[in-house]
C-alpha cells in the first residue's frame, strides 16, 4: 500500500493534491486494492459543485460498487475523461493517470481536516488489524 508524501488523504480513502486554487482528487492505492478490478466509473460534470464529505461519484469493480466522497468543497473544473473507456487506469496508476476530478477549492481550510501520508498509513494499518 502506497501513500505518497505531499498528498493529503481522507478517512474515506480519497487523496488530494492541491495547489493554490485547484485540487486533484482520486482514490487511494488501498481503496483500489480493496475494490479489486475496476470496471466502471461515474463522475460529475465540469461545473458541478461538490461538497465536503458528500458523495460525488461511484467506482464499480467486479466485486462491488462504492461511493466516492469529496474531501473538500468546490467546483469541478476537470474530469478524467479517459476513465469512461479505461476505468482500469485507477488500478494501474491511482496517484497519477487514475485521478478522478479537479476541483476549484472553495475554502482552503478544508485541507486542514485531511490526513498526512503517515497518518493515513496508520489509519489503514489499524483497519487491517
Amino acid at each position: 500500500m502506497e501513500a505518497p508524501a505531499g498528498l493529503k488523504f481522507s478517512k474515506q480513502h480519497e487523496w488530494v493534491a492541491a495547489d493554490k486554487e485547484v485540487a486533484t482528487v482520486g482514490i487511494t492505492d488501498y481503496a483500489e486494492q480493496q475494490l479489486g478490478e475496476i470496471v466502471y466509473v461515474e463522475l460529475p460534470s465540469v461545473g458541478d459543485e461538490v461538497s465536503k464529505n458528500d458523495p460525488f461519484g461511484v467506482v464499480e469493480s467486479i466485486k462491488t460498487a462504492s461511493d466516492v466522497y469529496a474531501p473538500l468543497s468546490g467546483t469541478v473544473v476537470a474530469v478524467n475523461e479517459q476513465l469512461s473507456d479505461h476505468p482500469e487506469i485507477i488500478n494501474e496508476d491511482p496517484y497519477g493517470q487514475g485521478w478522478l476530478i479537479k476541483v476549484k477549492i472553495r475554502d482552503r481550510a478544508d485541507l486542514d481536516d485531511l490526513l498526512e501520508s503517515d497518518e493515513y498509513e496508520a489509519l489503514v494499518a489499524e483497519a487491517r488489524e
